[in-house]
């Protein structure tokens, strides 16, 4: 049974950071240094313990984040490897939800890339600490000092140095502990005397160091000032109390991957970086309410990540507050049901670890909840506590479904329900415009991952196409037209004729329909089969299949039989009296535009700005941030619906987007002919 720690020796930590800055390996050399495992394991050979999945091992690259408990000085770290591929951004929320601290792990030779800046923002965002492990420092260029201006110049923050690199030529020895003075070499951190041809840069590293930590605390900063020496412990003071308040950003460096120096950041995470904070602010009834993250206090737990694995739904938890333990009911307070607690255990990657209870500010597993998804609160019946849920960004790129067979049709709502209810950011849903069933996530990559799961997993099988544009049909102005609907073929016979003056409304004003037919020339009965028929049309479509909006039908006259009018006579009149309207009223194919907002580095500004244009792109504003270029623009979302992927390319996989819907505008002139001759083409082929 593993030990139960009690929260203030508890740091939870979220490894964050560009694609191949070394997180896993990070993650792997703790566990190694602790003892957990008896060899280090390689991301290239695919035995590390926090990319386990198959599709991690084939890929080379973290899918998934994965939980790594490592014990140390009496302390637990928890530390939690969030993929850096930009097409995971999910799996970073969620680990920031868990974690107190963010961990950016930067490659020593590349420095800043995008996914530090886009895992800074989202720990921004998320309120959450922040600090730096600079990796990889035994590569040939490997330069704190350059990754040190790098992070200031990106970010608005005051970084902290908190150790120096020992070089020897092109070799990393190990580091220099800027509080302690003392320098530490080799995996086994053998303690030595800092290189006497380092003095100065040590005295102008820390400085920076024991200002920064002074400015954290006033009392601090007149002890400072009155020129006594900072301790050791008022340094880690005032460290913790910067890092809290996001103003201070401590910089640790090493390499993973030769174990050198991470025993140091380990020290430095148990006594620099704080424990779970004392409070934490929840919602009751729809108000925030504080509670105090205490082992004894009412029991809340976030369900921060949900997976399937070969023991069924794991569901990974974080406690707010009080103490879950096994072998109990709680009550799930979105899903509003009760669910039973088994066996809890700790997770290290796929590993189970036993436990009795998880307190307060620790993280914990269980299986086989039976209504528990991802982004859940878990507490005492009746209590009603919520967490405040994390936000998800939108999905940037569909795919169309098309199961291959009958049996991989009935199987599809189970499976991509399950999937879902794991991912937040990847969503499915019928298009009803185009009645096409689209599966939506952040990236080409997120999805190729989904659809193999579906095969390897569920045993689901699905081909995919590029989603139909869903375009509108409108009319420009007013028009009339008139039908007359008769069969006579022997018994009952058919008759209804109506004539239709068709109006257009303002974007968004949907449909009407009136009538102004005085004198009984069609009896009242009959016109909500008039209706229903115009309506038909309007699903459908007129000119490219799309359906038909802002548009008002008013019936104005028509005639009746006596005998043979009947309900599906005045429907099919309706219907081809629309029609006939409908072609004479300048109608227009209407496409939904994109408001999209792209950050590059300047370099690739004018390659951008260019593409966009080619797009038929509007630039709508442009600004500096920080060295990085951010273009607003609206879009036709028929140009980028593979965006990402050319943006990629076009910027060096340095350039990300976010987009959501602004308005539908007219399609141009010469591209609707081509857009209703591949409806045409496309119908004739089904």
């Amino acid at each position: 049974m593993a030990k139960v720690y009690q929260t203030e020796h508890i740091r939870n930590i979220a490894l964050l950071g560009h694609s191949g800055s070394g997180k896993t390996s990070l993650a792997e050399a703790m566990l190694f240094n602790t003892g957990a495992i008896n060899r280090l394991g390689k991301v290239e050979e695919g035995n590390t313990v926090t990319d386990f999945d198959d599709e991690e091992i084939r890929r080379t690259i973290s899918i998934n984040s994965a939980v790594a408990p490592v014990e140390w000085k009496d302390h637990k770290i928890n530390v939690i490897d969030a993929p850096g591929y930009l097409d995971f951004v999910g799996e970073v929320i969620s680990s920031l939800s868990a974690a107190d601290v963010a961990v950016l792990v930067l490659d020593g030779a590349s420095g800043v890339e995008v996914g530090t800046m886009l895992a800074w923002k989202r720990a921004e965002e998320m309120g959450k600490p922040r600090a730096v492990f600079i990796n990889k420092m035994d590569r040939d260029n490997a330069s704190y000092r350059r990754v040190m201006g790098e992070l200031r110049e990106k970010f608005d923050a005051t970084f902290v140095p908190m150790q120096l690199p020992i070089r020897e030529g092109e070799h990393f020895l190990g580091i220099v502990d800027l509080v302690t003075l003392d320098a530490y070499t080799g995996a086994e951190a053998d303690i030595a005397e800092a290189p006497a041809n380092m003095a100065d840069e040590i005295e102008e590293f820390r400085t920076e160091m024991v200002e920064a930590a002074a400015e954290g605390d006033d009392d601090l900063m007149m002890k400072y000032f009155d020129g006594e020496e900072l301790t050791e412990d008022d340094i880690a003071f005032g460290l913790r109390k910067g890092l809290k308040s996001g103003n201070l950003v401590p910089v640790f460096c090493g390499s993973a991957t030769t174990n050198v120096a991470i025993r140091s950041f380990m020290h430095n995470v148990i006594h620099n970086l704080p424990a779970p904070a004392p409070q934490v602010t929840v919602q009751k009834k729809g108000e925030e309410v504080t509670l105090d993250v205490k082992a004894d206090g009412p029991v809340v737990a976030r369900v921060f990540k949900t997976v399937d694995d070969q023991y069924g739904t794991v569901s990974y938890f974080k406690v707010l507050s009080g103490t879950v333990k096994s072998d109990t009911r709680l009550f799930n307070t979105n899903a509003e049901a009760e669910e039973r607690i088994g066996s809890l255990f700790l997770p290290r990657g796929k590993e189970q670890l036993p436990v009795s209870e998880v307190v307060a500010g620790d993280i914990g597993a269980v299986v086989k909840l039976s209504h528990t998804k991802t982004g859940d609160t878990l507490c005492a019946k009746g209590e009603g506590y919520q967490a405040i849920p994390a936000q998800y960004p939108e999905p940037l790129y569909a795919v169309a479904v098309h199961p291959k067979t009958q049996s991989d049709t009935a199987k599809l709502g189970p499976t991509i329900q399950r999937l879902t209810a794991a991912d937040p950011t990847l969503n499915a849903r019928t298009e009803t415009r185009t009645h096409e069933y689209l599966l939506e996530g952040m990236g080409e990559t997120h999805i190729d991952v989904a659809v193999r799961r579906m095969a390897d997993k569920y045993g689901l099988n699905i081909d995919t196409s590029i989603p139909k544009v869903p375009y509108q049909e409108t009319i420009t102005k007013t028009a009339s037209g008139r039908y007359r609907h008769k069969k006579q073929t022997g018994g009952a016979g058919q008759f209804g004729e109506i004539e239709l003056r068709l109006e257009p409304l303002e974007r968004g004003g949907d449909f009407e329909f009136k009538s102004e037919i005085f004198g009984g020339a069609v009896s009242s009965v009959f016109l909500p089969s008039v209706e229903k028929g115009i309506k038909q049309v309007m699903a459908q479509g007129v000119l490219a299949g799309s359906p038909i909006v802002d548009i008002r039908a008013i019936a104005v006259d028509g005639k009746e039989h006596p005998v043979d009018s009947k309900d599906i006579a005045f429907q099919i009149a309706g219907r081809e009296a629309f029609k006939i309207a409908f072609m004479a009223a300048s109608p227009v194919l209407l496409e939904p535009v994109m408001e999209i907002r792209v950050t590059i580095p300047e370099a690739y500004t004018g390659d951008v700005m260019g593409d966009l244009t080619t797009k038929r792109g509007q630039v709508q504003g442009m600004e500096q941030l920080k060295g990085d270029t951010v273009i607003t623009a609206l879009v036709p979302l028929a140009e980028i619906q593979r965006y990402g992927t050319e943006l990629r390319s076009i910027t060096q996989g340095r350039g990300v987007y976010e987009q959501k819907l602004s308005h539908y505008q007219s399609v141009p002139s010469h591209l609707v002919q081509k857009i209703i001759d591949e409806h045409k083409k496309a119908k004739e082929e089904s």
